[in-house]
């Protein structure tokens, strides 16, 4: 299947969107990823819920293949990485970590990041509190309500828009929200929920297909 991303120059940027609902920094050669909620899959089973094992391979497969095709030298993961308590997912992606010895790993931490300094002591990954600054990005889990003159790059939200066809047709699809001072990314974790959003006309917004990103507005 044939991917198809958007180019957007941001705040002096080069950005990639991604299908995959991430962003690749050109200047920095660095990957952007919010919201995987990694083993949110298992948490939920423990509970009782039969949810199928392709949702945690997807994750898995879409992350890698991010890394193998950008081979960015740093990965900032905006928050929410792994989902709840501590599971066998949290080694797995530990030694995910392990097979890419080069690239730098690092979170900045999320209301859902409850793992214990231990567990996080012991994998290759920095630990950023919100907001981090990287050059003229503000990188945060939340969007920043108040903040200086960076551009702020955030997850929490989940967003989508909701399209309208013929036929009384409508679609709600995962997007990228770029805002005029705050950008928020989609979930990368397949089982998440989403929020509709509302732009306004200056905001810019792509819409996420399973192999495109579409410029919307």
């Amino acid at each position: 299947m044939r991917l198809t991303t958007q180019h957007l120059h941001l705040a002096g940027a080069d950005l990639e969107l991604h299908p995959y609902r991430a962003i690749y920094w050109q200047q920095e050669e660095a990957l952007l990823l919010a919201d995987l909620h990694l083993g949110k899959v298992q948490h939920f089973r423990r509970e009782g819920f039969p949810l199928p094992q392709d949702v945690t391979n997807t994750n898995w497969d879409k992350l890698i293949a991010l890394l193998l095709d950008y081979r960015p030298e740093r990965v900032y993961f905006l928050g929410d990485l792994f989902h709840s308590d501590w599971n066998a997912e949290w080694e797995e992606f530990c030694d995910l970590m392990d097979r890419f010895p080069r690239v730098t790993f690092s979170l900045v931490l999320g209301n859902h990041d409850r793992l214990s300094d231990k567990a996080y002591s012991r994998s290759r990954m920095d630990i950023l509190e919100e907001p981090h600054r990287v050059g003229d990005f503000l990188l945060s889990h939340h969007p920043q309500e108040e903040h200086d003159a960076a551009y702020n790059l955030a997850g929490h939200i989940h967003p989508a828009v909701r399209l309208s066809g013929g036929g009384r047709q409508r679609l709600k699809l995962p997007c990228f929200y770029f805002g005029g001072k705050t950008g928020i990314l989609p979930a990368f974790g397949v089982f998440t929920g989403s929020k509709v959003l509302t732009p306004t006309a200056d905001d810019q917004i792509f819409v996420i297909t399973d192999s495109s990103v579409i410029r919307a507005t």
